[in-house]
């Protein structure tokens, strides 16, 4: 029994100073080399993001996730040596997932979090480290 094609993630930072078709072409140019050799199972583009840390003294990046099977090292070592050579490019990673990882979110979870509704100003929130105190202050016999 032969065991299926690993599943990668590719993330692309592309650099938001290089012209918006040169950007297009790099994406372009990762899907082709992965569908020739592979099989793509999902594409994200997460638009423009900041950074965790400057790079090349630049604060944000246009983000793009591909996933695919490959099933072998040739594509693998193909779009390393293109990606690590093409201009635009700020950062780039090839993760292998282990089996039974689930599917990254289409969109990040910190752009979610931010999208997430303010609790309501009738729920009463306790500072952590605090739950302790809040509940010494209930006066004995009474429910929480």
């Amino acid at each position: 029994m032969t065991l299926p094609a690993p599943t990668y993630d590719l993330m692309l930072l592309l650099d938001l100073q290089t012209e918006e078709p040169a950007r297009a072409k790099i994406v372009a140019d990762a899907r082709a080399a992965i569908e020739a050799q592979g099989e793509l199972v999902r594409y994200d583009q997460w638009g423009e993001r900041p950074l965790a840390y400057p790079i090349e003294r630049k604060s944000s990046a246009e983000y793009h996730l591909l996933q695919f099977h490959a099933g072998t090292s040739d594509l693998l070592a193909g779009l390393d040596r293109s990606l690590r050579i093409t201009d635009g490019i700020l950062r780039f990673r090839i993760i292998k997932l282990k089996p039974g990882v689930p599917d990254a979110p289409s969109v990040p979870a910190a752009a979610t979090a931010a999208q997430a509704p303010e609790p309501e100003a009738s729920e009463q929130q306790v500072p952590a480290g605090h739950e302790a105190q809040a509940d010494a202050e209930l006066p004995v016999g009474e429910p929480a």
